[in-house]
């Protein structure tokens, strides 16, 4: 019985590596956006260098500036986007496989990418998708015709939704901080 008991355990516990299929996943699809967005920009320069054209008249100037900043908007999507599939990617990878040694110990690395438990992932992966709704906020509101004062209203709304959000985002990162310097502070106090 405890044959089948070991057997059982040690595949169960095996099974975790069915995991890498995400990793790997997320990795190459977070390098796909990382490529696609680069690409963009490389057209985006080549539209911008005609901005300085002199035969465009100040109407297709125009229409050139704004598709421009639109172009740089949803390159910027495009980043945070492949961000957030780095950051799944390394996540799950840590969560279940192995702790990254060169992320551990590198003084340079960035805490974005340590990930200690799924809390931290949720955490991170949050921050980055809610900065991509900002984003996309701003492109949407750069395109958007105020026709009635309720488009108005719509828009005021959902500024404020963003800025809410962004308020407890930061008003739980200061919470958590405090929390964690308190807990050094005591266990320091109880080892003198």
């Amino acid at each position: 019985m405890k044959l089948i008991e070991s057997v059982f355990e040690g595949t169960l516990w095996n099974s975790r590596f069915v995991i890498l299929a995400a990793v790997v996943g997320s990795l190459l699809a977070g390098f796909a956006i990382f490529y696609m967005a680069t690409v963009d920009v490389i057209y985006l320069f080549e539209h911008a260098m005609h901005y300085a054209d002199s035969s465009l008249t100040e109407e297709a100037r125009k229409i050139l500036h704004d598709s421009t900043v639109s172009h740089i908007v949803e390159v910027v999507d495009g980043y945070l986007l492949a961000i957030v599939m780095l950051i799944f990617s390394l996540g799950l990878y840590e969560l279940f496989i192995s702790d990254i040694n060169q992320a551990h110990g590198s003084k340079s690395s960035s805490k974005i990418l340590v990930i200690n438990n799924l809390d931290d992932l949720k955490s991170r992966l949050a921050k980055v998708i809610l900065m991509i709704l900002i984003v996309t906020l701003f492109e949407e509101a750069m395109n958007m015709k105020l026709s009635t004062p309720l488009d108005l209203v719509y828009l005021g709304g959902s500024i404020a939704l963003i800025s809410l959000a962004l308020y407890l985002t930061h008003a739980s990162e200061h919470e958590s901080s405090q929390d964690s310097g308190g807990e050094e502070n005591k266990s320091e106090d109880r080892a003198h």
